[in-house]
């Protein structure tokens, strides 16, 4: 019903530089070590599993840049935003999907390094970025999914996770979150606002932006 979401000559993939060094801020605040045990915002994973596992989004292009094979055929055929995330399993399951409790182990493991740790590889991994991204080729192949995207695509699925749990640590450390560049945080809601019209349909979405008093409780992405 609604065409494919793509950010192909949109988006700077260098936009999310910038978000990781907000996130590396954001990791380095001082409450992060006496609430590292406690649970955050994201029910049923502690605020040191949910920092890990936004330290990984950056360094999630880190590694699949470093991966890159030019000769892999699957280049040849990238998929859009929109079939990335209508193929991802973990929006279709509840918390307790074998997907999303894999996510809260990951975390729980790494947490294990403790907040030092988390703060010194986020500032690591924000330099590793700016370098990265200034060879990124056009195109790459997401290894956790097998499908190819266009590098302003998956970088956009990046900055999603970046904002979204950038304000999960925030408020379970109870600070203020950053504040996004437009190049970073546009994207984003572009994404979200999509993913909410497919989910919920046309006027679930413009009565909750134009007309509360006849929208619905919720128009969430997920």
């Amino acid at each position: 019903m609604w065409p494919d979401l793509t950010f192909v000559g949109s988006l700077d993939p260098r936009a999310a530089v910038g978000a990781s060094r907000l996130l590396a801020g954001l990791v380095a605040w001082p409450e992060i070590t006496t609430r590292w045990h406690d649970e955050s915002a994201c029910a049923g994973m502690s605020v040191g599993a949910l920092t890990w596992h936004l330290v990984n989004q950056p360094q999630r292009i880190v590694e699949t840049l470093a991966a890159h094979d030019p000769h892999d055929s699957r280049l040849a055929e990238p998929i859009p935003v929109s079939t990335h995330y209508a193929n991802a399993v973990w929006i279709r399951e509840d918390l307790d999907g074998p997907s999303n409790v894999g996510v809260r182990e990951r975390g729980e493991e790494q947490a294990a390094a403790g907040p030092q740790a988390a703060a010194a590889a986020a500032v690591e991994v924000a330099a590793r970025l700016d370098v990265a991204l200034t060879t990124a080729p056009p195109v790459v192949v997401v290894p956790w999914t097998g499908a190819a995207m266009a590098i302003e695509d998956f970088v956009a699925t990046r900055l999603l996770e970046i904002v979204v749990h950038s304000d999960d640590l925030a408020a379970s450390l109870s600070v203020p979150a950053p504040r996004f560049a437009p190049e970073a945080l546009s994207p984003v809601l572009t994404l979200l606002t999509d993913l909410a019209l497919r989910r919920h349909g046309q006027d679930a979405l413009v009565r909750t932006l134009s007309r509360p008093q006849r929208a619905p409780e919720q128009v969430s992405a997920f």
